[in-house]
């Protein structure tokens, strides 16, 4: 069984229950997620392993709801979980499965062929949210920890040029500057051989922090392949540093089928969540260094637009070293079991991916 964080239940909340009050709330927490309705007492009785009268599930879903692990969510005699409910049944009554080298081998068939950590990183979003039907979410590696290879300038037009970035992990970068003066072919071969002589093997904040000393130097005192290389690299790495490319979202509007989220206001809400990625990229961070799968339900997250979603995440290791957390973000109402052990699997693929492509 995966092992799962985020336990804010003490053990004596835990011990308040009897082995019959943990049953009825076992089959009625799953009533609901397979339904989405109130569910009763005597739609208990009805099933084959309940042995319990109507009468005796009633006690127990009265007992149930004194300890606030369900509500009534109107005048109807059904109830359904409240977050503390689904968190006693996600630390004591799941009964997740380990994951056999058969799932294994069917997940990482969605990464053949894809070779480049971008894109390794985007097939993970894309799977989460298609596995799920809710929203894949993955933050990536910091950018500022990753180390260059080489740097390469083309040129475009009399005031363009390409700067071409590659990363020591594989990534391929490109963007077009925009230049003050034309510059010849020879001149920006010359600039690139002094940056990766420079700068090769450095990390991106080493080498956006000198980078930047430089160009408040006196520039006459530089060569002119020197100042060239710095003008360049440096409006490129200030490009990427104030990029917003930390979190990687895919499928939100999946959640637009989702009956808990029907509300208007309330999506919109989520969705601007999605668009500024700030509190995604905050709340991924929260499970970057603690072991296994990390569970948030309702206001756990400790943001009240998630207080209706549920955030299943995990972090993902590349040569043994956690550099980012995966995850799904849908309704409180979910396959917890399902989605924790895709959310498992997912980041373990990952980062079997990922190590294979980045050098150690």
């Amino acid at each position: 069984m995966q092992e799962i964080s985020n336990l804010p239940m003490t053990e004596s909340d835990q011990s308040l229950l009897s082995e019959r009050a943990q049953f009825v709330l076992d089959g009625l927490v799953r009533r609901y997620i397979e339904d989405g309705s109130p569910v009763g007492s005597r739609t208990l009785s009805k099933h084959a392993e309940f042995s319990l009268s109507p009468a005796s599930i009633r006690n127990v879903m009265q007992d149930l709801e004194e300890y606030g692990l369900i509500h009534a969510p109107h005048t109807s005699a059904g109830r359904v979980p409240t977050a503390k409910g689904y968190r006693f049944f996600i630390n004591k009554l799941l009964r997740a499965e380990p994951v056999t080298e058969e799932v294994m081998g069917r997940f990482s068939d969605h990464f053949e062929g894809v070779t480049d950590p971008n894109s390794i990183l985007s097939s993970a979003t894309e799977m989460l949210s298609q596995v799920t039907s809710f929203a894949g979410i993955v933050s990536t590696p910091d950018k500022g920890k990753s180390c260059i290879r080489q740097i390469e300038f083309l040129k475009l037009s009399e005031q363009r040029v390409l700067a071409i970035l590659v990363t020591q992990n594989g990534q391929v970068q490109n963007k077009v500057l925009s230049v003050h003066r034309d510059y010849s072919d020879s001149e920006l071969v010359q600039a690139a051989n002094y940056f990766n002589s420079k700068y090769s093997s450095k990390s991106f904040d080493t080498v956006h922090r000198e980078l930047c000393a430089h160009m408040k130097k006196d520039r006459k005192s530089m060569h002119r392949e020197m100042r060239t290389a710095i003008s360049m690299a440096g409006q490129l790495l200030e490009e990427e540093s104030q990029s917003n490319d930390n979190v990687l979202v895919s499928g939100e509007s999946n959640l637009l089928s989702v009956p808990e989220f029907s509300e208007l206001d309330r999506l919109k809400q989520l969705f601007e969540t999605f668009k500024t990625k700030q509190v995604l990229f905050d709340l991924l961070q929260k499970s970057m260094f603690t072991e296994g799968v990390n569970i948030f339900i309702g206001e756990e997250s400790g943001y009240e637009l998630l207080r209706d979603c549920s955030v299943i995440a995990a972090a993902y290791e590349v040569n043994h070293r956690k550099v980012g957390v995966l995850g799904v973000i849908g309704p409180t109402r979910m396959q917890y079991e399902e989605v924790i052990s895709t959310v498992d699997i997912t980041a373990r693929m990952v980062g079997t991916a990922l190590s294979l492509r980045i050098p150690h």
